[in-house]
C-alpha cells in the first residue's frame, strides 16, 4: 500500500496529515508514504523531521477569492504543476492520494483523479476553501470536520468524521501539566494562545487581564504569546507594573512544544478559532472564549467558533470588540461559576470526535 499525502502552508493542514499517516501506519504496517508540499511552506521543515519522504511542487500561491490578474498567472502555474504532479505519481505509483488542505493539494489530487487513482480530501473548516471546493468535483471521498461543512459538498461522497487530532492530545494527563508548569489544583487554570505566531490583539487585551489576575490571585494563567510577540508582551507587562518573577499564578511563554499537556490541565481556554485547535479543545472537553482571526479566508474562523457557541461550549468575542475590560468581564463571569464551566465542558466534549483520524484512515483503506 503506497499513499501520497498532501497538505501545506500552515500547521492546520500539516498536523492533521501527519496524524492520518500515523493512524494508517497503526492499521497497515506495509503502508508507505510520500508527502507532497511546497518548499516555502512549514511542511518542508516539519515533515522531513518525522522521517517521512518529502517532495515539493513549485507553486506561486493559492487563488484569491475574487477575479484578479494575479489569479490568471497562478492558474497557468497550477496547470503547469499538474504535469509535475503526474510525474510524481508515475514515479511513486500510489494506491491512493489524500489531501488535507492548502493550494498544493490541487495539482496532485487533480492529477491523481484524472489518472483514476482513489482520492480523498479532508476539509477542516465550517466554510470550505477554494481548492477543496474545486477538488470536490473530482475526488472519490470527502471527509469533513464539522457538520456545517456538509452543505458545501456533494452528499453522495461526503462524510462527517471530525478533524484528526494528535494521539498525545488524548493521552496527556492533568497531573503532568500541573507538575510541568508549577500550578496547583485548587484554583482554575486558564490557557491563552493565539496560535504559533501569536495574536497581537489577544496579547494586548491580556495585559490588563493579567495585571488584575496578579492582584486577585483567584485563578492561574498560562499565556503563550507567540515567538514574535513575546518580548513586546514582557515589556508591556513590566510597564504595567507586573513583576512576573514574583507572581506564581501567572506564566508567560513564547511558544509551547507540549500544548497537549497544557490543554490537559486547562479549565478554560482563550483561543483563536482554527479548526485543529478547536478539534483538540473539544476532544478534551475544554470550555473556551474564542476570538476568531478576522482575516481568515471567507471569515471561516467565525463560522468555526459559532458552531461551538451554538452548542453551549464556548463564548465568542469578535476581534473588533476585544478589549481588556470585555475579556476580563467574560473571564470573571465564567470563573466565578463552576457549574457554568462544567456545563460548557460537557457541551464541548459532546462535539469532540477523538477517533476522527481512525475513521478517516478506515475510509482511505476501504477506498483502496
Amino acid at each position: 500500500m503506497k499513499i501520497i499525502v498532501s497538505g501545506g502552508g500552515t500547521g492546520g493542514h500539516i498536523y492533521p496529515a501527519l496524524t492520518l499517516i500515523n493512524s494508517i501506519k497503526s492499521k497497515r504496517a506495509d503502508a508507505e508514504f510520500l508527502y507532497v508540499g511546497t518548499e516555502k511552506g512549514l511542511e518542508s521543515d516539519i515533515v522531513p523531521k518525522t522521517g517521512i519522504n518529502f517532495t515539493a511542487l513549485d507553486l506561486e500561491g493559492g487563488f484569491e477569492r475574487r477575479f484578479t490578474l494575479e489569479n490568471i498567472s497562478r492558474a497557468a502555474n497550477a496547470i503547469m504543476s499538474i504535469k509535475r504532479a503526474k510525474e510524481i505519481i508515475k514515479s511513486f505509483k500510489p494506491t491512493a492520494v489524500v489531501g488535507t488542505g492548502g493550494y498544493v493539494c490541487g495539482p496532485i489530487l487533480l492529477a491523481a483523479s484524472l489518472m483514476k487513482i482513489p482520492t480523498l480530501i479532508q476539509e477542516q473548516n465550517a466554510v470550505a476553501g477554494v481548492t477543496n471546493k474545486i477538488l470536490s468535483k473530482f475526488v472519490d471521498k470527502i471527509a469533513v470536520g464539522t457538520q456545517d461543512a456538509l452543505k458545501n459538498f456533494p452528499a453522495d461522497k461526503t462524510i462527517y468524521t471530525g478533524n484528526p487530532i494528535r494521539a498525545e492530545v488524548l493521552a496527556a494527563k492533568k497531573i503532568d501539566g500541573l507538575k510541568e508548569f508549577h500550578f496547583t489544583d485548587d484554583k482554575p487554570i486558564v490557557l491563552i494562545s493565539g496560535g504559533s505566531r501569536g495574536a497581537r490583539s489577544i496579547n494586548d487585551a491580556m495585559i490588563g487581564v493579567l495585571k488584575s489576575a496578579a492582584e486577585k490571585k483567584s485563578a492561574q494563567f498560562l499565556h503563550v504569546t507567540g515567538k514574535g510577540e513575546f518580548d513586546s508582551v514582557i515589556k508591556k507587562l513590566h510597564d504595567a507594573g507586573l513583576n512576573l518573577d514574583a507572581t506564581e499564578n501567572i506564566k508567560v511563554m513564547p511558544y509551547l512544544y507540549n500544548m497537549p499537556t497544557a490543554m490537559a490541565m486547562a479549565d478554560l481556554a482563550i483561543f483563536r478559532a482554527g479548526a485543529t485547535g478547536l478539534a483538540e479543545l473539544t476532544a478534551r472537553g475544554v470550555p473556551a472564549i474564542l476570538i476568531p482571526y478576522p482575516y481568515a479566508a471567507e471569515n471561516h474562523q467565525e463560522f468555526n467558533a459559532r458552531a461551538l457557541v451554538d452548542a453551549g461550549a464556548a463564548r465568542m468575542i469578535l476581534n473588533k470588540d476585544l478589549t481588556a475590560d470585555i475579556l476580563s468581564a467574560t473571564l470573571d463571569e465564567l470563573l466565578s461559576s463552576p457549574e457554568k464551566l462544567k456545563s460548557m465542558s460537557a457541551a464541548s466534549l459532546s462535539l469532540g470526535k477523538p477517533h476522527a483520524a481512525d475513521e478517516i484512515a478506515d475510509l482511505i483503506i476501504k477506498m483502496i
